[in-house]
């Protein structure tokens, strides 16, 4: 063998293994994705069998606890249209009607949301900021919700 076609087999050794690493990085990627919608988004847009995340405002009167004590189920509004939600789990202690939410998890086939996963607001003044551009494209303002729900 000549060096000339040792050098061409490196080569393309070289290629093959680059290309397999980056085709590991990206799935690896692909699978960690997670997108996030608004309750109107779902309105819109078909969502596949994956996990997602959900945002919006809790809607008032909409949290309910089940009789064993750890499943609640409440709705997730944007002003526009809402979203069942329903999650097994303790919930976060700032979590409460009307305020913003997050839930990570999976739309089943009957339009209800299963959250693996939900995070609340952490202090007064503040809203995620997935759930605020959600409010803003829904056509509502997020600071005009936030002050009348205070009230």
């Amino acid at each position: 063998m000549t060096r000339k076609k040792r050098r061409l087999y490196m080569l393309l050794l070289a290629m093959l293994g680059l290309g397999t690493a980056t085709a590991l990085v990206l799935t690896a990627f692909r699978d960690n994705l997670v997108f996030f919608y608004s309750p109107s988004d779902l309105q819109t847009r078909p969502v596949a069998e994956r996990s997602f995340r959900l945002g919006g405002l809790v809607e008032n009167g909409s949290v309910k606890k089940q009789d064993d004590g750890i499943t609640t189920a409440f709705m997730v509004t944007d002003m526009k249209s809402s979203v069942p939600v329903v999650y097994k789990g303790l919930l976060p202690d700032l979590f409460r009607e009307g305020q913003g939410v997050v839930a990570e998890g999976k739309l089943g086939t009957d339009g209800i949301f299963v959250a693996r996963e939900v995070l609340a607001k952490h202090d007064e003044n503040y809203m995620p900021p997935e759930v605020a551009d959600a409010l803003e494209r829904a056509g509502t303002d997020p600071q005009h919700v936030t002050k009348s729900l205070k009230q």
